[in-house]
C-alpha cells in the first residue's frame, strides 16, 4: 500500500536530496532505533536499485542524489534547528547516519522558512543550527526576502549552472568531529601499508572525517575526470581498502570490515596541474591552490563535499600534513584562511582559522547555494 509524506525536493550546494519535517516521519524509539526511518527514506529515494539509476525513487543514482535531511525546531537554548543527515546506499538498503553533510546543510534553513519551522523577517540573518549526527553546530548566514531565503543573486557556485544568493556556513570548533580530535592519531601524516604497498597519508577531522592521500600513491595524476577513477578498478580498490583501514585508525570502528560508509571520505590530491573540467573548459594550475578528487560511497564526486571542503582547508593549516606540503612548496602558496580547491567542476573555496597556541583549528567555513525545488508529498510503500 502507498502512503504519502509531507516532504520537501531541496538542492543544496552540489547536493540534492528530500527533506522531512521531524513531526511527518515515526517517532524514533527510545533506543535510537532508526528502522522505520530506514525504510522510508530506501523507499522514497528508490533504493535498493542493482542498475544503479534509483528510476522507481526520487534519489539519481549518485551518493551525492541519494541523501535525506529531517528538521525540528529545536528546544537547545539559543538554536534555532536541529536537523539530522541520512546518506542512502544506492544499490543496498542501507542508510547511513554517520556523518553530516555540508552541501544539504546549507539548505536546512531554506526549508525550514518554507516549511513552517522557523520565521524571520526580511534581511540578512544568521541561524544556530544542531547537527544531531556530529553533535555540533553550524552557524547559517543568509538573506531572507518576503519570509523565504533569498535565490537570486550574483554567486556563482561551481557545479551548479546560473548565479544565485550567497548563504554562509560557520562551522564553530568543528575538531573531532566524529573522532578524539583533530588528528585523531595524533600526527599530522603517517604510513600505512594498503595493496601491498607502503605510503604516507594523513588523518583529518574537520568537521568531517578524511583520509588525504597523495595522488601518485596509488596510480593517479589527480587531474582525471571522476569518470575515469571510477574505471580505474585498481586505484578504485586500493581507494576502498585505504578507507577502511583509516577509519579503524581513527577510531571509527574495530574492523576494517566495520567501518561506516559515509566517512572517513577519500581526497585524492596532488600538486598545482591544469586540468580539464566537466563543461570542457580548462582550469590552469595557478588558478588553484590545491587539485582533488574525493571518493564518497565509493564514486568519485563531481564536485567536493562542503564538509570535505572545509576539512581540507583546515588540513592546509596544519603543519606537515600533505596538504600543508603541497601548498607550501606550491609556486602560488595559498594565504591566508583561503584554499582554492580545484575540483572536477571548477575552483571551490574554504577557509579555516589555526590557532597556533592552542594547534588546533577553531573555525572552518565555506559559500554555497540552495533552492527548494518541489513541495508536497512522496510517495512510499512501506
Amino acid at each position: 500500500m502507498t502512503r504519502w509524506i509531507e516532504a520537501a525536493f531541496v538542492r543544496g550546494g552540489t547536493s540534492k536530496g528530500l527533506f522531512f519535517r521531524s513531526d511527518a516521519l515515526p517517532e524514533l524509539g527510545d533506543d535510537g532505533d532508526a528502522s522505520q526511518w530506514d525504510a522510508i527514506f530506501c523507499s522514497a529515494l528508490g533504493s535498493p536499485d542493482s542498475f544503479g539509476r534509483q528510476l522507481d525513487g526520487m534519489g539519481g543514482g549518485i551518493s551525492s542524489l541519494s541523501k535525506v535531511m529531517v528538521v525540528s525546531a529545536s528546544r537547545r537554548p539559543g538554536v534555532d534547528l536541529d536537523y539530522t543527515f541520512a546518506q542512502v546506499a544506492v544499490a543496498e538498503a542501507v542508510v547511513d547516519y554517520s556523518g553530516n553533510c555540508g552541501n544539504l546543510s546549507s539548505g536546512v534553513v531554506p526549508f525550514a522558512l518554507q516549511s513552517g519551522l522557523l520565521t524571520a523577517a526580511d534581511g540578512w540573518h544568521v541561524f544556530r543550527l544542531f547537527n544531531s549526527n556530529t553533535g555540533q553546530f553550524v552557524d547559517v548566514g543568509l538573506t531572507v526576502e518576503d519570509g523565504q531565503a533569498a535565490v537570486e543573486g550574483a554567486f556563482e557556485l561551481p557545479g551548479v549552472s546560473g548565479r544565485a544568493a550567497p548563504i554562509e556556513l560557520i562551522y564553530p570548533d568543528p575538531a573531532g568531529s566524529r573522532t578524539s580530535d583533530l588528528l585523531p592519531t595524533g600526527r599530522p601524516s603517517e604510513p600505512i601499508e594498503v595493496g601491498g604497498a607502503r605510503f604516507e597519508v594523513s588523518m583529518v577531522d574537520a568537521t568531517l572525517p578524511v583520509v588525504i592521500v597523495p595522488a601518485a600513491a596509488i596510480g593517479l595524476n589527480g587531474d582525471e575526470s571522476p569518470e575515469a577513477i571510477d574505471a580505474n578498478r585498481p586505484s578504485m580498490l586500493l581507494i576502498a581498502e585505504l578507507r577502511r583501514k583509516a577509519a579503524v585508525r581513527m577510531g571509527l570502528c574495530q574492523s576494517p570490515e566495520e567501518a561506516p560508509q559515509v566517512v572517513p571520505k577519500v581526497a585524492i590530491v596532488t600538486s598545482q596541474t591544469p586540468t580539464t573540467l566537466l563543461d570542457g573548459t580548462k582550469l590552469a594550475a595557478k588558478d588553484s591552490d590545491l587539485p582533488v578528487r574525493m571518493i564518497s560511497m565509493g564514486q568519485t564526486h563531481k564536485a567536493v563535499p562542503g564538509t570535505g571542503a572545509m576539512c581540507l582547508a583546515a588540513a592546509a593549516l596544519i603543519p606537515d600534513t600533505i596538504v600543508n606540503r603541497i601548498i607550501t612548496r606550491a609556486e602560488t602558496p595559498a594565504s591566508g584562511p583561503e584554499v582554492r580547491l580545484g575540483t572536477p567542476s571548477g575552483v571551490v573555496t574554504a577557509s579555516a582559522v589555526w590557532d597556533a597556541e592552542q594547534k588546533t583549528v577553531t573555525a572552518t567555513s565555506l559559500f554555497r547555494t540552495a533552492r527548494v525545488l518541489m513541495r508536497g508529498q512522496v510517495a512510499v510503500t512501506v
